[in-house]
């Protein structure tokens, strides 16, 4: 038992002994892959779906990656993505319009395998968590007064209220995967650069949301603002909730509308990114 164990002990420390760290920075761009539906986009003579995910966009990364020997090692990395801009209810009709549009602002982490097939390429898959952030709803509506709201507000027909606010959605800390096949060209015996297809399949169930900001104004058919801040973060109007929670159970004499079903959002992905490598020097005995 004892010469197992120190067997083992051997073939730890030799491995560790003639292993090789190094870290890396990287910077892509990702295009949104398995699409679910999002919202609509409404206008007088159609309603077309818009689809997409919300990991779509920039990211950065740092990643960390210990070499056990010549072909396998094992890598960590953080990494934020700058989502871009998904559509989730654009309205053009004659008396409303509306632009709601979500984008995530998210940090994640990895854990993966990775494998050199050759000095140049490498292949790297694992797990994927999200650590936090949010995604962040930007949302503008106007709103054309009917006659009787005209003469309420006391000003001309042609009138309208036009509001912003700022919603951002938190969600469960998921578990993804991530895969990527990359190339690298060693410039010296320490810098190397990469370039490295990459794909995040996952998905994040929501949790809760916060109104963060929130403004209307009455403004007459000119634009003139005539009436400043009618509602504002502090003065919601009736209906609208600060916050809302999202659960898997609703009762059908529920009247608690700041409770609402929760749903899944997309974040997988498909990605290429450009970066660069530190190696450092190979542990000898």
């Amino acid at each position: 038992m004892k010469y197992k164990m120190f067997i083992a002990i051997l073939a730890i420390f030799s491995t560790t002994a003639y292993g090789q760290w190094q870290v890396s920075a990287s910077s892509g761009y990702a295009v949104g892959s398995a699409g679910m539906k999002l919202g609509e986009r409404i206008t007088t003579t159609e309603t077309e779906n818009s689809y997409g995910s919300y990991g779509e966009g920039t990211n950065f990364q740092l990643r960390g990656t210990y070499f056990f020997d010549d072909s396998f090692g094992f890598d960590l990395g953080v990494g934020y993505l700058h989502g871009s801009d998904q559509d989730i209810s654009v309205v053009s009709l004659p008396d409303t319009e509306v632009n709601a549009v979500a984008r995530a602002r998210a940090f994640g982490a990895s854990a993966s395998v990775v494998y050199k097939f050759t000095n140049n390429i490498y292949g790297r898959f694992g797990a994927l968590l999200k650590l936090g952030g949010k995604t962040e709803g930007v949302i503008y509506q106007k709103s054309v007064f009917s006659e009787a709201e005209a003469e309420a507000f006391g000003v001309p027909e042609g009138s309208y209220s036009e509001t912003n606010y700022k919603e951002d959605f938190h969600g469960h800390f998921p578990l993804g995967f991530v895969g990527a096949l990359g190339y690298k060209y060693d410039l010296d015996d320490n810098f190397s650069l990469f370039v490295e297809a990459e794909y995040y399949g996952i998905s994040l169930k929501r949790k809760d949301s916060e109104i963060s900001e929130f403004n209307t104004d009455v403004k007459l058919p000119d634009g003139t603002v005539a009436v400043s801040g009618l509602y504002t973060i502090d003065n919601l109007p009736e209906g609208v909730n600060r916050t809302t929670t999202y659960v898997d159970n609703l009762s059908n004499t529920n009247t608690d509308t700041s409770k609402e079903l929760s749903q899944k959002v997309p974040y997988s992905s498909f990605g290429l990114n450009i970066g660069i490598t530190y190696k450092f020097n190979k542990a000898t005995n």
